[in-house]
């Protein structure tokens, strides 16, 4: 059975089937929405009639306080992804580096304006970790993203490196684009985050979206900071001025209130990454142990573990359209408690008859 290009098409599998899967496939908060976020947008909903505040005022004042940084650096989108083609359309770069693997959208906005890519190869044997060497393939590249943590390895590059990245990033007049989406999954996030490198460098963008940590894909809503204003006035004129919806904005607001939410979120996402990544191992598979709500692991005898699942109403992300893996490769999402013994369950029947 053929992957997808990205996790979560539950839409396929429903018409098919006549029945929702339990979906592995894309790393969303197994929490949901937020009940604030529910609340705000059942009461607010004839606001929906009128066009969104262009300039997200609102949103950008309580991002503001939720990242500690000026509201001037903060840049709104229609997710993540809008982000991305907007950054790659407004630079048009001509010469690109990406990991491999990593998450194949910057790609395919790259391929978009014609831009030539070249690739770091991350090593299974380093656990696909980046790694010093990275700062010899900078030279002559006009953009490079970094995934951190990386999809789909959850592997995060720690800050001293991503500093010295930075820096051959300026020296090479190279902008770099750091993809931030995953890392409120992660235990002291601080450590990791390299927002406080946006007022030294102008030429780095962090990126950053509601979409997983608050379980607000179907709302498409992201964010970038920059503090390179020139920049910043590009991005407005490569989409439409009207792209973070009412709804978007007023959740955006009210999920950055609920602090009890995040807290609980990475508590559990703790607990049961090391609860799957144990279960995983015991079944003989090779687990790699990132840092996000989600864990890459490889099967080593031969099985079409996508279609198996699929036939108990699992869906799972096969990686093989991931460049550097194959289909040995696998992701899947941390879930609440009880979906994840069903995963568990699952498996072992696959995976010992």
């Amino acid at each position: 059975m053929e992957a997808k290009a990205h996790g979560g098409d539950v839409y396929s599998y429903t018409r098919k089937n006549n029945k929702y899967p339990i979906d592995f496939s894309a790393n969303i908060n197994p929490f949901g929405l937020p009940e604030g976020v529910k609340k705000i947008l059942k009461e607010s909903i004839d606001e929906f009639t009128v066009y969104p505040d262009v300039t997200c005022s609102d949103l950008k004042s309580a991002l503001s306080e939720h990242e500690n940084i000026s509201k001037d650096y903060i840049f709104t989108g229609n997710g993540a992804a809008d982000l991305i083609y907007r950054l790659v359309y407004a630079l048009k770069p001509k010469r690109a580096l990406l990991m491999a693997p990593t998450f194949s959208e910057y790609e395919t906005a790259l391929r978009n304006v014609d831009s030539s890519i070249n690739y770091y190869y991350l090593k299974r044997e380093d656990s696909f970790s980046l790694k010093e060497d990275v700062l010899t393939q900078i030279k002559d590249r006009d953009i490079f993203f970094i995934c951190n943590p990386n999809n789909p390895t959850g592997m995060i590059v720690k800050k001293e490196l991503m500093y010295e990245i930075c820096k051959k990033c300026r020296e090479m007049n190279c902008y770099l684009v750091i993809d931030e989406c995953f890392i409120d999954f992660v235990e002291d996030k601080d450590e990791y985050t390299s927002k406080e490198f946006i007022g030294e460098f102008n030429n780095v963008v962090i990126l950053k979206a509601f979409t997983k940590i608050f379980a607000m894909a179907g709302l498409r809503l992201g964010y970038l900071l920059c503090s390179n204003k020139k920049l910043l006035d590009k991005l407005m004129m490569t989409g439409q001025p009207w792209s973070v919806s009412v709804p978007a904005q007023l959740a955006g607001v009210e999920a950055l209130k609920d602090k009890a939410y995040i807290e609980n979120t990475i508590k559990s996402t703790k607990t049961e990454r090391k609860y799957l990544i144990e279960k995983l191992k015991d079944l003989g598979l090779e687990v790699f142990e990132g840092y996000a709500n989600y864990i890459l692991f490889k099967v080593t005898n031969p099985v079409d573990l996508y279609a198996k699942l699929y036939d108990k109403g699992i869906l799972i992300r096969g990686c093989e359209n991931y460049i550097n893996l194959d289909k040995s490769y696998f992701r899947i999402a941390i879930k609440g408690k009880w979906d994840n013994e069903k995963l568990i369950k699952a498996l072992e029947h696959i995976l010992t008859v």
